[in-house]
């Protein structure tokens, strides 16, 4: 099956998006309108334009330079099937994947109870940056984020100390 994306934009070499040179994916559309959000164009649903995952994944695959790739948005979670299944190209490739997201970890996991492709992004990803844009906790010193309440998660080690009994929080 051919999978569509609708796609806000995309940078095919970032140094600000992740760690190492970055190809980013701007997904179109976002229901968390964070009041100060970096990418307000982003908002609408019917804004940004189609375009196929394996066109996605050719481009990334042109630049030997890339060490990963990230999703951004927008909201990458409201389109998981498609951005899942970009993502197992980009793994395939060998590449990182880091997935931003307006949500919290927790709220993914429940949502993932009745949208089981948001599941199988999340744990595809190698790092998720979660947590709305709080323009009131603003800060320009983090790494890779906007504001203090947001996190980077390895999701390996968070969902490995899941099964361990330990505290799930494995934040970078």
């Amino acid at each position: 099956m051919a999978y569509s994306l609708r796609v806000s934009g995309i940078v095919p070499e970032s140094i600000v998006d992740g760690p190492g040179i970055r190809f980013v994916v701007f997904v179109q559309g976002c229901p968390h309108r964070c009041p100060g959000c970096h990418n307000p164009q982003t908002h609408d649903f019917e804004g940004g334009r189609d375009m196929d995952i394996g066109e996605i994944a050719a481009q990334i695959e042109e630049n030997p330079l890339l060490f990963g790739v990230t999703f951004s948005g927008g909201e990458p979670f409201c389109q998981p099937e498609a951005l899942y299944e970009l993502g197992l190209l980009v793994k395939e490739m060998g590449k990182h994947l880091i997935v931003y997201t307006g949500y919290t970890i927790e709220q993914l996991l429940e949502i993932e109870k009745s949208r089981p492709y948001v599941g199988k992004l999340l744990r595809l990803a190698d790092i998720l940056i979660d947590g709305p844009y709080i323009e009131s906790l603003r800060d320009l010193d983090l790494p890779f984020r906007g504001s203090s309440n947001q996190r980077i998660i390895d999701i390996r080690k968070y969902f490995s100390k899941q099964v361990c009994g330990e505290p799930a929080e494995a934040v970078l």
